[in-house]
Parts: structure tokens; C-alpha cells; sequence
């Protein structure tokens, strides 16, 4: 991320996500509160799951790996005629793609139950089946704006698209509030489905400028069509064998006590908050310009671009890490407990959390990673290390279950694990590939970004602790100074630290809060 202009975009990404993530929040707290952490939200939460993989698989490994980079190649080569014939003809196959899935996903609902939450029996295994029938349509519609946000992001069109999101996660939030009282977490799937269905109509407004391209044709014989099918299917392969290990950890997790799976996944959104925020900001908006750093061959330009997309993104993550530790069951408290959400759900979610954290940091830099491949039009190396690990979580999700008395808290620290491993790995073999990665400059970063987070860290939790006992945490003016007064000390001890460990990195945060002002002004 080298230039200012590309900080500034970052920073309006950062902003628009941070609401879409809020909003996000609150539709947890309105599931919390609404439902609290019982069976029927262990329904809805397993439920997704076979969803979700259809669009990881045809919006998340078709458009990252393989639409974006050969689209963007044609517009950056001035072909914007031929990129929108490939266009066109993806977008065509695509669409005949989900229909065909959606349908097959509501006739075999029952059959898939048992692949996400093989334990579930009697009413609860009913009410799965029932809750997957009627979020397969969500996802059709949410693909689909997937698609719609591969176009834009090729045309270097990053904000917004963001604002879909936001207007999904409001669907899901009056789902919650003003059907579920009535139907039950079927008001809140419902909710899921008309969001899904507003995004997917905010993504086709926005891309009426260039619809006079779009063909209803499919070139098969295209040779970038030739080339997007043959990145996209070790890509496809690579993200299936990511959702296995989420199957697979709620498969394990179905066994335990009720609630447990919605605990995980209250814990799991609350560590991917600053992961979507900064690192898939970030990310996002570097992707299509190394793709096209890449095209045209400007390799010292792409390894500067890498470094420190990289490094602003460690610089942000590691403490958002050390602060999820110190300030978990504040944060849980705060943003949770209410209604049928009580005490215990938020002691058992910060439970998970704790294991959580740690794979902050390794999951942004894959956020990273990842693209990298991506752009270099290899798809390859994701599926040889997706395949590593599919083994070392599930081996270590094993172990941890039964020769430890971690219980859930395993299943999040396997997952912990496994992603560090990933990153390691990717980094290891991008370094045999390209040589000089700039690895000094991003350990550096890295050391620096761990003592100064340690140091905050422990102040945080102390101060917290003491906030803690002079504030009455029964109510929600008190729970917010718990969390916000040392949050704010924590990120001012940071960024001293920062100035005085003399970070670069600072600067681009300096970069993306000008470019905020300026966009205000």
C-alpha cells in the first residue's frame, strides 16, 4: 500500500466496515437477547454452515482467485471489451451455478443435517433442517452481490460496496427484534433472507453504469474463461477444505453441552471484528493493485506494496489481540448480557475467546497472504496448504478433547494453532518463490508491535479490574467506562510506544486518518 490515494481508500473501507461490523454486533446482541445461548441459536448458527460453503466456494475462491486477476488483467491491459465477454460469461455460468445449488440445498436439507451438527437429534434436528431451508436463498442472493463487488472492485470501486453489508446485517437486526418474538429464530432467518435480498438489489444499482457491457452469452471457448476455470478449481478445492475445518470443529462442538456452539461462534465473531475492520480493508483494496503490479510485471513495486500491507496490518492486529485478552469478558458483558443472555453465557463465551485471540494475527496476515497467490495467478499452494490444515486442526481438536480438560476451549485453540502454522507456511514458501520478502523490516514490526502490546496489555487489565470495582456492572453506563476507559489509555500506551519504538507504521495510520479528514472536509 504504497501510495496516499490507497491509504485514503483503506481508510474509507476501514470506516464503512467498522460500521458494517458494528451493526454486526448489534445483530449478535439482538440473537443474545432476543434468543439468548440456547439450543434453538445452536440450530441457527449449524445451520449456515452448508450455505456459507456454497458461497465461499463460487463467490470467495471463483472471484479472489480467479475472476478478479484475469478481469483486472484485461482492463489493465486497455481490453475492456474482451474482459467484459469474460465477464459476462462468468458472471452467466455463476448464476446458473447457485440456482442449481440452492435448489439442490433445499430438496437435500435432510441429508446434509448430519454433516454440520451430527449430534443434534429429535426437535432440534428438525428445526436445523427447517432453518437450512430457508437461509439457502439468503446465500443465492449474497453470492450474487459477491459477484456484483468482484466487478466494482475491478474498477477500482471499494466503497461502496461496503454499504451492502450494513444493509444486510439492519435485515437480519429487525428479523430479530420484530419477528422473533412472534416466530421464534425463524423471524431472525427471515430477516437473513430479506437483508440478503437488499444488498443484492443496492450491489445491480450501483453497477448500471456498466451494464450496457453485460452480454447474456457464455464464450466457453474464451481463453479467459479457459484461464478462470483453471485457477478457480484448486482455488474452490483450497476454501472447501477451510469450511471442513469449520465442520468439522462444530461437528465436535455438537457433542458437548447445549449452547456451546453459540458460544464459539459469539467468540469467533468477536475476534474477527478487528480481522474484518483493518486486515480485510486493507487487503481488499491492495488485492487488485498488486494484480495489477503483477501483470505488468513491477515486482519491486509489488514486493513494497506486500511489505507493507503486511507490516500496517500486524501493526494494527497484534494489539487488537493483546486487548480481546485483557478486556474479553468486559467487551462480552457489555456487548451481550441482556435479556436471556445472562452471567454464566458470558463467562463461557470469554472462555472461548481467550483461545480465540491468539489467531487474530495470524488470520489477518493470511488475509494478506492469501491474495498474494491470488494475484501471481497461483492457486495452487492455498489447496497444498489448506490440506495441512485440515490435519493439524482436526488432529489437534482431537487431543485437546480427549486428553485435556480444555473442552470447547480446545476446538479454539486447535483452530488457533492451525492458522499460525498456516501463515508461517505461506510466508516460508512466497520467500523459496520470490527471495527477498523484505522479512526484516516485517519482524521487526512484529517484535516491536508484541512488547509494545504486552506492555498495554497489562496496564489494561489491571485498570479494568479496578474500573471494574468502582463502577456498578449491573448497568450498561457502567459496563461501557469498564470498557471504554481503558481502551482509550490502552490505544494512547500503544501508539506512545509506537513513536517511541520509532514503528513506520504509524505513519500510515497518520495516512488514513488525513485522508479521513480530507474526505470530511
Amino acid at each position: 500500500m504504497p501510495s496516499k490515494p490507497l491509504a485514503r481508500t483503506a481508510a474509507s473501507m476501514m470506516l464503512l466496515i467498522l460500521i458494517s461490523r458494528l451493526l454486526g454486533f448489534v445483530r449478535l446482541r439482538a440473537a443474545a437477547e432476543v434468543f439468548g445461548r440456547t439450543w434453538h441459536t445452536d440450530a441457527f448458527n449449524a445451520a449456515f454452515v452448508i450455505p456459507d460453503l456454497m458461497y465461499f466456494l463460487l463467490v470467495g475462491g471463483a472471484l479472489s482467485s480467479a475472476f478478479i486477476p484475469v478481469f483486472t488483467g484485461y482492463l489493465a491491459q486497455g481490453d475492456e471489451e474482451e474482459g467484459w465477454k469474460v465477464a459476462s460469461s462468468f458472471l452467466n455460468v455463476t448464476l446458473l451455478g447457485l440456482v442449481i445449488l440452492t435448489c439442490l440445498g433445499l430438496i437435500f436439507a435432510p441429508q446434509l443435517a448430519p454433516l454440520v451438527a451430527y449430534k443434534f437429534t429429535g426437535e432440534q434436528r428438525q428445526l436445523l433442517i427447517y432453518l437450512m431451508r430457508i437461509m439457502f436463498p439468503a446465500v443465492f442472493f449474497t453470492a450474487l452481490s459477491g459477484l456484483a463487488v468482484g466487478v466494482l472492485n475491478s474498477y477500482q470501486q471499494f466503497v461502496l460496496p461496503v454499504v451492502g453489508p450494513i444493509v444486510y446485517n439492519i435485515g437480519i437486526i429487525l428479523g430479530a427484534y420484530l419477528l422473533g418474538p412472534r416466530m421464534g429464530i425463524v423471524g431472525m432467518a427471515l430477516g437473513t433472507v430479506f437483508g440478503a435480498m437488499a444488498n443484492f438489489a443496492l450491489q445491480l444499482i450501483q453497477l448500471r453504469q456498466w451494464q450496457s457491457n453485460y452480454q447474456l452469452k457464455i464464450y466457453w471457448q474464451h481463453p479467459g474463461m479457459r484461464r478462470i476455470f483453471e485457477l478457480m478449481l484448486p482455488a474452490v478445492v483450497s476454501l472447501s477444505i477451510a469450511q471442513v475445518n469449520l465442520i468439522i470443529s462444530q461437528n465436535l462442538a455438537s457433542g458437548l453441552a447445549k449452547g456451546t456452539i453459540t458460544a464459539l461462534q459469539l467468540a469467533n465473531r468477536l475476534m474477527q471484528f478487528p480481522l474484518g475492520v483493518f486486515a480485510m480493508g486493507i487487503s481488499q483494496v491492495i488485492f487488485p493493485t498488486m494484480t495489477r503490479q503483477a501483470a505488468m510485471g513491477e515486482w519491486e513495486i509489488f514486493r513494497a506494496t506486500f511489505s507493507r500491507g503486511l507490516r500496517s496490518i500486524f501493526f494494527i492486529t497484534i494489539p487488537s489481540a493483546a486487548g480481546l485478552l485483557a478486556l474479553g469478558e468486559p467487551i462480552i458483558r457489555l456487548l451481550f448480557e441482556a435479556g436471556e443472555f445472562g452471567s454464566a453465557d458470558t463467562t463461557a463465551t470469554a472462555y472461548a475467546l481467550f483461545f480465540f485471540a491468539p489467531g487474530l494475527v495470524a488470520l489477518s496476515g493470511i488475509q494478506l497472504l492469501t491474495r498474494i497467490y491470488y494475484s501471481l495467478q497461483d492457486t495452487r499452494t492455498p489447496v497444498k496448504i489448506g490440506l495441512q490444515a485440515i490435519l493439524i486442526n482436526t488432529g489437534l481438536s482431537l487431543v485437546f478433547l480427549r486428553f485435556t480438560n480444555l473442552g470447547y476451549g480446545g476446538l479454539a485453540l486447535a483452530y488457533s494453532i492451525t492458522n499460525i502454522a498456516n501463515m508461517t507456511s505461506y510466508v516460508l514458501r512466497l520467500h523459496r518463490r520470490m527471495g527477498a520478502i523484505d522479512g526484516t523490516r516485517i519482524m521487526t514490526t512484529i517484535l516491536k508491535a508484541l512488547l509494545a502490546s504486552a506492555i498495554m496489555a497489562f496496564f489494561v487489565y489491571r485498570l479494568a479490574n479496578h474500573v471494574g470495582q468502582l463502577v456498578d456492572l449491573a448497568t450498561m453506563r457502567g459496563r461501557t467506562i469498564q470498557v471504554m476507559v481503558p481502551m482509550v489509555i490502552g490505544i494512547l500506551i500503544y501508539l506512545g510506544l509506537a513513536v517511541a519504538f520509532r514503528m513506520d507504521e504509524i505513519q500510515v495510520v497518520g495516512e488514513m486518518l488525513k485522508g479521513r479528514r480530507t474526505k470530511q472536509a
